[in-house]
């Protein structure tokens, strides 16, 4: 996918491990070893694709799909991992490793409802501000994640795409999120898009850049330029844009995700910290999305004339 070159101003702690990745140091995971002897196995057990049964879930599951208005595409910010931590006495990087549990739950609903894709903000290019401890020990957490969960994923015909500024990254989380996603890469099922080192404007930045580039190059004339060109050059190409937006934690905005691709979608904000949200509440998001009329710029009385187009319909 395009990739931005990079920024005038990267913060300190972004720029450690920037330097470490453009220098090609084989010992990138430095920047977070002082974590590597955290204990965070608790909250690592494998439980992925092993609930039990629940015939009141599956009956709640069959109503939504029975209304034949699913979104093929959701995303969600997951926000509230430190209030959450803080609440209960723990540290941040408890609530984060508690927040796991959640999106195994949720990825687990989307599967079982055919979402066709699942993205999750992750980790922003704006947490590279936070202390260093903290990114160090969310490194640590997504590598044994998907280390643990690769073959998980890859058995339940899940497919991992991840979008970002990967060259960011440390060397070991980019060695592992290839090894995962060459792992799912033929799966057809539900594709788990993880955000990270994201923001929307870089996303819309690093798009206007390669599209420069391909202009300067005499690939691509300036009259070519229209809103389907500029999209093939987002690092969500190939993906619907997301028709549901949920943010959890009581906040009231959609900090700097998916910018362009959620000019229509429809938001619902959740007061539930992430370390608590279930497929309960992911299923009170889906039922309020399908009683939502969604009308992109048309009236009612428009919407049910059939020779009327949806936009991305």
């Amino acid at each position: 996918m395009p990739r931005a070159e990079g920024f005038s101003r990267i913060p300190e702690s972004l720029k450690k491990v920037t330097d470490l990745c453009q220098k090609g140091h084989d010992d990138t995971d430095v920047y977070y070893s002082e974590c590597l002897t955290m204990d965070l196995s608790g909250a690592l057990t494998s439980r992925w694709f092993k609930s039990p049964t629940d015939p009141q879930e599956e009956k709640k599951e069959n109503e939504l799909k029975s209304r034949g208005n699913l979104p093929a595409h959701i995303a969600i910010i997951m926000d509230g991992n430190g209030r959450w931590a803080k609440q209960k006495g723990k540290t941040r990087i408890e609530g984060h490793a508690a927040g796991i549990d959640a999106v195994r739950d949720v990825v687990e609903a989307a599967a079982k409802l055919d979402i066709r894709y699942l993205t999750l903000f992750t980790f922003s290019i704006e947490n590279w501000k936070r202390p260093e401890k903290e990114i160090s020990a969310l490194m640590q957490l997504l590598i044994k994640v998907l280390q643990k969960e690769a073959k998980a994923l890859y058995k339940n015909n899940i497919r991992l795409h991840v979008i970002g500024n990967i060259p960011q990254l440390p060397r070991k989380v980019r060695q592992t999120i290839s090894e995962t996603m060459e792992l799912t890469e033929n799966n057809t099922g539900l594709t788990l898009c993880i955000a990270l080192s994201y923001s929307g404007k870089w996303d819309i930045l690093q798009a206007c850049r390669s599209i420069c580039t391909e202009i300067e190059a005499g690939k691509l004339s300036p009259k070519d330029l229209d809103e389907q060109c500029l999209e093939s050059f987002l690092s969500t190409h190939g993906m619907p844009e997301p028709e549901l937006l949920i943010r959890t934690s009581g906040e009231f905005r959609i900090s700097n995700f998916l910018l362009w691709q959620s000019a229509y979608s429809e938001i619902y904000f959740s007061d539930i910290y992430w370390p608590d949200f279930r497929r309960d509440q992911f299923f009170d998001a889906i039922r309020d999305f399908q009683k939502r009329e969604r009308r992109f710029g048309l009236t009612s009385d428009q919407l049910k004339d059939d020779n009327n187009a949806i936009p991305g319909k």
